[in-house]
């Protein structure tokens, strides 16, 4: 019976252990979820900024730049997954990697080739594992995002959309990553990067679509204005996601510790419970020994 006291004093002190470790997790996400937050948000304006410009050259040029106009066959098409370097985040990794795997089903179901390039180590050790191949891995920025990574990832991919799916390149880009929505929800959003969709208002939409896109006279012309502007909306496009995609996982962190914290203390709670109702039965079996050996004393005499 002491055996088992041990034994359970021992459980109780680990998952005390471990409540401590995850209870001070949640805290340090919680505290660079607002971080994160505050970087998103000052980034979008921007970001919303280079897309409205894109869109209204783009609307009111009437040209047939390379990065808007899509190619007749598509042959590889890329698929940029952000996952992170770290875990700890609940299912935050595996969805966007289900996401990605899914996406990579649908193309070749269109009789396109996926070409896959992967953000964090999780993703990188998920491929290796399974002896997947990747065009491109960028691994050590994804709790803190710089805008340099977002760089390098926006030039590597224009490299390969200038190529083309002919010469080893790719002839589309599709961005798949985890959208922070909430606290409790993150949602893996698919977003096609190029070739740039512009739609077209209709009659009905005019007056709005003239109120967004005011008429612009480009000097020297339309394509250098594309040819300058684009590279920098692919960048924020890549750093807004390198963003959303640290914000929600930061969220996915807290989350799945507070609830490694409240199972730490559902089993503090019953081994302490096990551990009472062993104690009491060792006090009554030391009682009943005291009890039968004064019995077999004043039994004797």
């Amino acid at each position: 019976m002491g055996a088992q006291l041990r034994v359970y004093k021992q459980k109780i002190t680990s998952a005390q252990t471990t409540k401590k470790i995850t209870k001070a997790m949640e805290l340090i996400a919680a505290s660079r979820i607002q971080k994160a937050m505050a970087r998103v948000r000052a980034s979008s304006p921007f970001a919303q900024a280079v897309t409205r410009a894109v869109s209204a050259v783009a609307t009111h040029s009437n040209i047939d730049h390379p990065l808007t106009h899509e190619r007749e066959v598509i042959r590889r098409s890329a698929v940029v997954i952000f996952a992170s370097d770290r875990g700890l985040a609940g299912a935050f990794n595996s969805q966007i990697l289900r996401e990605g795997l899914e996406l990579g089903e649908l193309l070749r179901q269109q009789g396109k080739e996926p070409v896959y390039y992967l953000i964090g180590r999780k993703a990188v050790g998920y491929f290796q594992f399974r002896g997947m191949k990747a065009a491109a891995e960028w691994t050590g920025d994804t709790d803190t995002p710089h805008f340099s990574t977002a760089e390098a990832i926006a030039q590597e991919l224009l490299d390969a959309y200038d190529r083309g799916g002919d010469e080893g390149g790719v002839d589309e880009i599709n961005l798949v990553y985890n959208r922070f929505v909430s606290m409790i929800t993150q949602e893996p959003e698919r977003v096609r990067l190029l070739p740039l969709e512009v739609v077209e208002a209709d009659d009905a939409d005019a007056a709005a679509a003239a109120s967004v896109y005011p008429l612009y006279e480009f000097e020297p012309e339309a394509g250098v204005v594309l040819d300058q502007i684009l590279p920098v909306y692919i960048q924020s496009r890549v750093f807004n996601a390198l963003l959303q995609s640290s914000a929600a996982k930061h969220a996915a962190t807290q989350k799945a510790m507070k609830s490694a914290s409240d199972n730490a203390d559902k089993l503090i709670t019953d081994y302490t419970r096990l551990r009472n109702n062993a104690r009491q039965a060792e006090i009554t079996q030391q009682i009943a020994e005291i009890v039968g050996g004064a019995d077999a004393l004043a039994s004797g005499k």
